[in-house]
């Protein structure tokens, strides 16, 4: 039997006359499908009372890896996706399945690992160097192994290196399939190291003896991306209320409010709404 999407059944319910007909016009709700990254910063916590205040319009979020929340999009289940992973959020605009891509903002990921640093990798600002020195010494590293865009981002810094990490994996390097937090809780458990978005770094409660060690670099640039998914494609996307948020998040007053937010006194992400290539 073919499988029927929440949507679809909403859509369906509507049409044979189960729901009010006055449902679509009251129901001034959003879902949009994001990464860990921006629920675990406690980002969302920050914007979403904000955007609901000012325009009415409620937001749900579901957090996902980045591959899994364009999943979500291609699916029709959701009505935004704002995720980072540029190249994947390219090929679905591409294949049809998003409208358009808007940069938003951007931080950086981290090299975290214990402080008694087996890999001796601390202050080098080269990442694959010190992917290659962890590789060297079979020191513990822990992926998302999740298709996020912090997994892709780490998987690509290991060919960088020249190490490839999924044909043969050896036992000290763990792919788990969890999002960010678990991972930072998994790696505090066993003194891994592990690649983090900064702002999920920042934001975790569980360091124990964790710190971050390699920054820096340049190929740690990390930036996030929104989409309205095509309700071409998706006839039940929630378009107009999408594309305010959208433009919520582009607009000066968006980015003064994701500037703003901080975290000990530290900002977690930076705003480049206006970047020709972010």
């Amino acid at each position: 039997m073919r499988h029927i999407t929440r949507r679809s059944a909403l859509l369906v319910a509507m049409l044979l006359g189960l729901l009010p007909a006055t449902f679509a016009a009251e129901d001034r709700s959003i879902l949009v499908a994001s990464t860990t990254s921006t629920q675990d910063s406690g980002l969302f916590e920050h914007l979403l009372p904000r955007f609901e205040r000012s325009t009415g319009i409620s937001v749900k979020v579901v957090a996902q890896g980045t591959g899994q929340a364009l999943d979500t999009g291609r699916r029709g289940d959701a009505d935004v996706v704002f995720v980072h992973d540029r190249e994947a959020e390219l090929k679905f605009v591409a294949d049809g399945d998003g409208v358009r891509r808007y940069p938003v903002m951007y931080n950086d990921f981290v090299l975290i690992g214990p402080t008694a640093d087996p890999a001796k990798v601390r202050g080098t600002r080269d990442v694959a160097a010190a992917l290659a020195a962890i590789q060297r010494s079979r020191s513990p590293f822990i992926s998302r192994g999740d298709r996020s865009g912090t997994h892709q981002a780490e998987l690509r810094l290991w060919k960088a290196a020249g190490i490839d990490v999924t044909s043969a994996p050896e036992s000290w390097y763990r792919s788990v399939g969890q999002g960010m937090g678990a991972v930072l809780n998994m790696a505090s458990a066993s003194n891994a190291y592990v690649l983090s978005d900064r702002a999920t770094w920042v934001n975790f409660g569980n360091k124990g003896d964790l710190a971050v060690l390699v920054e820096g670099d340049e190929r740690l640039f990390n930036q996030y991306g929104v989409i309205l998914v095509n309700p071409a494609k998706h006839p039940t996307v929630k378009q107009a209320l999408g594309q305010r948020f959208i433009d919520y998040l582009v607009s000066p007053q968006g980015q003064a409010d994701i500037a703003a937010y901080r975290v000990a006194g530290q900002q977690l992400f930076y705003p480049n709404a206006n970047a020709p290539r972010g």
